[in-house]
């Protein structure tokens, strides 16, 4: 008699433990080292979510500097690593050392995993500031998170990326200083689509894209915030290979409430005042009415996929008529010369790109097609 699997995650309540604080909490989690096993983390995410804290999942195979990076452009309240392969020693020194390098030695940093309780007063003496083991309570996990919010202050000291991710959490709390310089990109353009047509890996192949041509190039990626808890999993940009664009590209996550993009037009004032001309904007996974985007950019790109309705989808009002562009992504799936020939019924001229985001096919083109 086989035995029965155990359930796939631990269940929770789902209760909003942070709204007392000065700000949702936002903490980025990451693995460092080789260590190739991420369900754990997975879990601890969405335990975190559903109590209300916004999470950034930078995902597998981080370096000290990607995950120093990442927390300082997504002004975290709180970094924490995890590791299995006996690498703490090392590369835990190292992380607190890039933080400072890269203008946030006061993120506060906590480390979990397979840590020997020998070598845990050696990390505290490199700067973390708590070790978590295995078996560690809700509790006590959402405590620390808590312990670690402090009040939003412009940031007078460190690297102006520093100061921007700073200024963006100031204008998305509504509470950016009065006289602010903002100046808008020259290039403002709107990534929509369905959840799963595969946005994220999309804007990540333009940006690595664009670091090949040596490009400064910001990308701000919108998750849903839960109507429950207040809580986000903003997971997007784990699809970027930091490791490699290191800095060259600044990288933003926010939550927001359904289309609430009353905070955008300040933000993007903000990123283009920071030299940045062009900005790609992901918005949350959209359905048929989810226009709003179209407001706030300059160009529209609608992504859409083999197998995603029928040809009176097509002729629906909604998201497809905000298009300036249409990319077929997942170009390669059963579907795809049909999903065109749909498109070209309704699309007026406009372009159909076709990629395969994944591969990085068709991603220069795309590329040309928006920034010309």
């Amino acid at each position: 008699m086989p035995r029965a699997l155990p359930d796939p995650t631990t269940s929770i309540q789902k209760l909003d433990r942070c709204s007392d604080l000065s700000h949702r909490p936002r903490v980025l989690l990451g693995k460092m080292g080789l260590d190739g096993h991420d369900r754990g983390v997975k879990l601890i995410a969405r335990m975190m979510r559903d109590s209300g804290i916004h999470v950034i999942y930078s995902g597998l195979w981080q370096t000290p500097r990607s995950l120093a990076i990442s927390a300082r452009d997504e002004d975290a309240d709180c970094l924490s690593c995890s590791m299995m392969s006996n690498s703490h020693l090392v590369l835990v020194p190292r992380l607190v050392e890039q933080c400072g390098k890269v203008g946030r030695g006061d993120i506060v940093i906590d480390v979990g995993g397979i840590i020997p309780q020998e070598d845990v007063p050696k990390l505290i003496h490199a700067g973390v500031r708590r070790v978590f083991h295995t078996g560690t309570g809700l509790d006590e996990i959402v405590g620390a998170v808590r312990d670690a919010v402090c009040p939003y202050a412009p940031l007078t000291t460190g690297p102006p990326s520093a100061s921007l991710a700073r200024l963006i959490s100031l204008a998305h709390a509504g509470r950016l200083p009065a006289g602010t310089p903002l100046r808008r990109s020259a290039r403002v353009i709107g990534i929509t689509g369905a959840p799963g047509a595969g946005k994220s890996t999309l804007v990540a192949a333009m940006a690595a894209e664009s670091v090949r041509r040596s490009q400064r190039i910001a990308v701000v990626a919108f998750d849903p915030m839960s109507p429950i808890t207040g809580g986000a999993l903003l997971g997007d940009r784990l699809r970027v290979d930091f490791n490699a664009v290191d800095e060259a590209v600044f990288y933003r996550s926010l939550a927001i409430a359904g289309e609430d993009y009353s905070t955008l037009d300040s933000i993007i004032g903000l990123i283009g005042a920071a030299g940045f001309d062009t900005l790609l904007i992901e918005t949350v996974g959209a359905g048929q009415n989810d226009v709003a985007i179209r407001r706030h950019v300059d160009r529209t790109a609608v992504v859409v996929v083999p197998g995603m309705g029928d040809s009176v989808q097509m002729d629906k009002a909604g998201i497809l008529e905000i298009a300036d562009i249409f990319v077929v992504n997942k170009a390669d799936y059963a579907g795809e010369a049909q999903l065109v020939r749909e498109l070209l019924d309704i699309a007026d001229g406009r372009p159909i790109m076709e990629t395969i985001a994944t591969q990085g096919k068709g991603i220069v083109q795309l590329l040309d097609a928006l920034l010309k």
